[in-house]
């Protein structure tokens, strides 16, 4: 049994849950036409319903809700593209939202890349230098080989930068996917390859900003 601590706990954190999820619904209906073309309110409404994956039909076609949960929401808006918005904490009793939109091409539709912005919770966009750095290729690379000719070789090839970023619905984590492999020529992946730590980075929300 609980003590009485232990429920003043329990009750922030439903409180906490469900300020989240009231505040997402609001941001979401309000979100601006210009972010989301052609979706109208009452597709937005229908998209809340439940946390379950929802498709519905709209004016420029089908748009499809696949993950749902308290500060998050992932909308495939057409065959090749997503939106995900996420509310992200500031101060005990503040967020902003995070909104990436992101694009797939190629020949197999796999080559992902995103754009990420911020706004405050009235949609006003706000600078994304004091939220994230400037994401590029080499975050992906080894630092402690920079000084060779071959990773500044491999730096420089041309249209190696499809970058994706995926939010994570359970906690504050940003997945940056470094997407060249799908991209590039095989003798182009065997130059990057050597000099790569990962294709994968994941940052933390941490004193509002991911780091």
């Amino acid at each position: 049994m609980l003590n009485k601590q232990g429920l003043m706990i329990l009750a922030c954190l439903l409180l906490t849950v469900s300020i989240q999820a009231q505040n997402l619904a609001e941001i979401f209906k309000s979100m601006p036409e210009e972010l989301m073309p052609g979706i109208s309110e009452g597709n937005k409404t229908m998209l809340l319903v439940d946390s379950t994956e929802t498709t519905i039909p709209y004016m420029l076609g089908e748009i499809k809700k696949v993950e749902h949960g308290t500060d998050y929401i992932k909308i495939e808006t057409s065959g090749i593209g997503n939106t995900q918005i996420k509310l992200l904490p500031v101060t005990n009793d503040s967020v902003i939202v995070c909104v990436i939109k992101t694009v797939c091409g190629g020949i197999e539709a796999d080559v992902c890349d995103s754009n990420i912005s911020f706004y405050t919770d009235k949609w006003e966009k706000l600078n994304s230098d004091s939220f994230i750095s400037d994401i590029t290729a080499e975050i992906f690379f080894d630092s402690f080989q920079k000084e060779s000719e071959n990773y500044k070789y491999a730096l420089s090839l041309p249209d190696i930068s499809p970058i994706s970023a995926v939010l994570n619905k359970y906690n504050s984590d940003l997945l940056l996917i470094f997407n060249f492999k799908n991209h590039l020529p095989e003798n182009h992946i065997s130059e990057i390859t050597p000099f790569l730590k990962s294709d994968t980075i994941t940052l933390k929300w941490e004193n509002s900003s991911f780091r």
